[in-house]
């Protein structure tokens, strides 16, 4: 089992659910089994630092990263997915220790499904009180801007008079 895929209770005799973090999964720029990324090539898809990718693994957001035979790093896609992840989870506002603690439960394996869901769904409670503070910021931000619209064009109206 990896920290991106778990596998459910069954759905259908002989079936498994699977659980990706993220959705649509990203296209990767190798195929599974020749996807061997050198830190640099995943500062260069991800966005992040070399700095911030050494943070990860040390704090333990993510797992093991396997090594080259001479001790560079050497990222999977499936590294990939999990830092997809952990991005949305970073656009969330969802705290470092707290994503840190959902990466522990996800390693300790299916057992913690429960305590996984309710970290995520306060996460989402979370969020959702964000959009709606959000919203309500945007309709202030709608009602000047059309204030001031509203002034302008009646400045121009009465400046050609």
């Amino acid at each position: 089992m990896t920290v991106m895929q778990t596998t459910a209770g069954t759905l259908a005799p002989n079936a498994t659910r699977t659980d990706i973090c993220s959705a649509p999964p990203p296209r990767h720029p190798r195929p599974d089994g020749q996807d061997r990324y050198t830190i640099s090539e995943v500062v260069a898809l991800t966005g992040l630092t070399a700095h911030t990718l050494r943070w990860y693994e040390r704090i333990g957001l993510m797992s093991h990263i396997d090594r080259s035979h001479t001790g560079q790093r050497r990222y999977s896609n499936r590294d990939l997915d999990w830092l997809d992840f952990v991005g949305k989870l970073r656009l969330t506002g969802m705290p470092v220790a707290d994503m840190v603690r959902y990466a522990e439960l996800v390693r300790e394996g299916e057992s913690t499904y429960a305590d996984r869901r309710d970290l995520l769904e306060s996460t989402r409670r979370d969020v959702l009180t964000r959009i709606a503070e959000l919203q309500d910021t945007l309709a202030v931000l709608d009602r000047k801007i059309s204030f001031y619209g509203d002034a302008a064009h009646t400045g121009e109206r009465e400046g050609n008079r």
